[in-house]
C-alpha cells in the first residue's frame, strides 16, 4: 500500500466520522455525484477508502464537501505549520453529517419546493395544544 493512499484513506475515514457519516462504498456511491463528483463503482470507492487508490479531482472535491472540510486538508492533510489562515466557513461543530447534507439539498431545489419544506418544518416545530384529560 502506497503512503500517499494510505494517508490520505485515514483522512478520508476521519473526515467522514467527524461528519457523521458511514464510510462505505454504499453510501458514498450515492453521495459523490451528488455533491458534483463523477458516478463512480463501490470498488473504485472501496479502493480509496483501503488507500489503494487516490481519486480523481472531481470526486476529491466533492468528497471534501461531504465530509465539511477543505479540499486540500482532505487531500493533503493539515499544514504541520502555523501561519495566517483563511476564516473556515465550514458548517458549525453541532451542525453535522446528515443534517448538513439535508440542509445542501434543500438549498439545491427549487424555490417553489424549498418554500413548501419551509412551510412543513414551521408546520412541524409548532406545538400542538394538549387536550383535556
Amino acid at each position: 500500500m502506497k503512503t500517499e493512499q494510505s494517508a490520505f484513506a485515514k483522512r478520508l475515514a476521519a473526515a467522514l466520522e467527524a461528519a457523521g457519516i458511514e464510510a462505505s462504498s454504499t453510501v458514498l456511491e450515492k453521495l459523490v455525484p451528488r455533491h458534483g463528483g463523477e458516478t463512480v463503482t463501490p470498488q473504485a470507492i472501496s479502493s480509496w477508502l483501503n488507500g489503494k487508490h487516490m481519486p480523481k479531482q472531481a470526486n476529491m472535491q466533492a468528497l471534501a464537501r461531504i465530509a465539511g472540510v477543505p479540499p486540500h486538508e482532505l487531500q493533503f492533510g493539515v499544514p504541520s505549520h502555523k501561519g495566517v489562515r483563511e476564516a473556515n466557513l465550514a458548517w458549525p461543530d453541532h451542525v453535522r453529517g446528515h443534517d448538513r447534507l439535508a440542509f445542501e439539498t434543500f438549498l439545491a431545489l427549487p424555490e417553489a419546493r424549498r418554500k413548501l419544506v419551509r412551510e412543513l418544518i414551521t408546520v412541524l416545530a409548532t406545538p400542538t395544544p394538549k387536550r383535556p384529560a
